[in-house]
């Protein structure tokens, strides 16, 4: 990429809309981590393993 930030940013608007059909709106309510867990997938990279019932006692449903 490199460039100032507003070409980066464009670069990845592009690619985003390309690679996952977001509008650039949805890109730009975007985290970062939730792009990169969308590329990390896009390029078969395995989720790290989740601990559910650490998940569980942190988000109970109650």
């Amino acid at each position: 990429m490199g460039g100032n930030f507003a070409d980066s940013a464009s670069h990845l608007a592009g690619l985003a809309g390309l690679l996952f059909g977001w509008s650039p709106g949805a890109f730009w309510a975007a985290t970062p981590a939730e792009l990169a867990a969308l590329v990390d997938a896009a390029r078969g990279d395995d989720p790290a393993p989740v601990d559910l019932a650490a998940l569980m006692e942190m988000f109970p449903d109650g």
